[in-house]
């Protein structure tokens, strides 16, 4: 498949939107956020980034790394904070305008195994894995912007610096990579201005963003902020994601879980916000369960309730937000689980107004590449898009020539309107697909075709031979510098 057929993304464009939380319930979690940093505090473990707070007014015990913030400090500090900015990309028609009003997805992300796609052995991922399935996602049209779907497991130290470079070698679209420490930082910041072209270029249209996470209850572990704070210096957008798992490293109460998780994503913003005023970032709360009886993870309940306070909530902090959705438990694709848990959290997340979203392309719990399930994800993603789209209500929609001239008892089969319009009528889904014999065929199976197919054929526009150059040449001293 040539790279001029690659798809334009297709992001999810509400005609509706479901609010779930009155603003009043929304200002009391935001008040008890405001409680927990002002009473309770936050710990960072960076002493630059205490140095940073303290000096802005902030509380601060160096004896346990505690930062307490007082309200004023952090609502003025969170003001300053953009609400709408630009992910660039390697082509400037996959640029993404956060705040727009639209849902931009991406995969799962970090998945440390995967299906074979020639073998179909279940083996751990590697670097080149990563390249294969991010030509899948270049080809995808669900897929706005990359996430680094499997793990580079045989990189080592410097594997998320690998996985950018597998990410720019084969997709046109933004990358959100996960890259954490202020030196692993400042080599993709080098990379990122290679492929940006200059380091004002990047700043005005960052081709690159990364999700740095919080530790749950109440960390900002030294990786992380440090890398905020060198990837803010240069304008790169940051997205911080906190995983509070409720009863464990988080109340066992949906809204304590909440306030808990997001003062963690706002002392983290404040400290990046102090430094580098202005800075691009995006919050991003991902909350889980832990069973009861076994410990172990779960993250789609019977009682799901409140995870639209996912988009809600940085919302009415006034950051975008990247709210999580889809993905599943299920340990194999094409179950009901897997269906079920996919179909129906994508179908509420359409309604809610995320500016980014971390969706398809895994099982097992986020840890299991299937190439087929990537396929079948892309499925459901645009079932949920077209069920939030607004119809037409023209002359020529309305039909109601086509209806005069057919009247009662006709058929429209014939009908001249009928054959400009019958090919767009339906849009033939993966349980749409018939066998030679006539048989709709297992979706699953079709799937598995299309995946294979796009491994096999698919390649995206190549990157310039000189940049590709340029980002191994800075690999090769990242991964001198950094290998222990």
């Amino acid at each position: 498949m040539a790279d001029t057929q690659r798809p334009p993304i297709q992001p999810i464009e509400p005609a509706f939107r479901q609010q779930y939380h009155t603003h009043d319930q929304l200002d009391r979690l935001k008040q008890a956020t405001l409680d927990i940093l002002e009473r309770v505090g936050v710990k960072f473990q960076s002493e630059k980034a205490r140095g940073i707070l303290e000096e802005a007014g902030a509380r601060v015990d160096h004896a346990t790394e505690v930062v307490k913030l007082p309200p004023d400090l952090v609502l003025t500090t969170l003001a300053g904070a953009p609400r709408s900015f630009a992910l660039g990309a390697r082509d400037p028609a996959c640029d993404i305008a956060v705040g727009d009003g639209r849902t931009y997805c991406t995969t799962d992300g970090s998945a440390v195994e995967i299906i074979d796609f020639q073998t179909r052995e279940r083996r751990r991922s590697t670097k080149r894995d990563v390249a294969d399935v991010s030509r899948l996602q270049d080809a995808l049209s669900s897929i706005s912007y990359w996430w680094p779907t499997l793990s580079a497991g045989d990189c080592g130290e410097t594997a998320q610096l690998h996985e950018l470079d597998a990410g720019w070698n084969n997709t046109v679209k933004h990358l959100q990579g996960f890259v954490q420490g202020e030196r692993e930082a400042r080599y993709a910041v080098e990379m990122a201005t290679v492929i940006a072209g200059s380091a004002e270029e990047l700043r005005r249209r960052p081709v690159m963003s990364h999700l740095l996470g919080t530790i749950s209850p109440l960390v900002v572990d030294r990786d992380a902020i440090e890398a905020a704070l060198v990837f803010g210096a240069a304008g790169v957008p940051v997205a911080w994601v906190t995983m509070p798992t409720l009863g464990t490293t988080a109340p066992a109460t949906k809204a304590g879980a909440y306030a808990l998780g997001v003062a963690e994503l706002v002392a983290a913003t404040v400290g990046q916000q102090l430094a580098s005023p202005g800075a691009p970032v995006i919050h991003s709360i991902m909350q889980s369960w832990a069973d009861p009886r076994s410990g172990n993870f779960v993250s789609f309940p019977l009682d799901g309730r409140a995870r639209a306070l996912a988009t809600e909530l940085p919302h009415h902090w006034g950051v975008p937000s990247e709210s999580a959705a889809c993905g599943t438990d299920s340990p194999v694709p094409g179950t009901w689980q897997a269906g079920v848990e996919e179909g129906l959290d994508l179908a509420q997340a359409a309604q809610e107004g995320s500016d980014l979203m971390p969706s398809i392309g895994l099982v097992d719990t986020y840890s299991l590449f299937y190439p087929e399930h990537l396929i079948l994800g892309d499925d459901v993603y645009h079932r949920a898009r077209y069920a939030v789209m607004d119809i037409a209500l023209d002359d020529e929609e309305l039909a109601l020539d086509a209806v005069a001239e057919v009247g009662p008892g006709g058929h429209f089969l014939g009908n001249r309107h009928t054959r400009r319009h019958m090919r767009e009528a339906v849009k033939p889904a993966l349980t749409h697909q018939f066998g030679p014999d006539g048989v709709q065929r297992d979706p699953v199976e079709v799937a598995r075709e299309r995946a294979e197919e796009l491994w096999r054929d698919y390649r995206p526009q190549p990157l310039e031979e000189d940049k590709a150059a340029e980002l191994t040449s800075i690999l090769a001293a990242a991964d001198a510098e950094l290998r222990g």
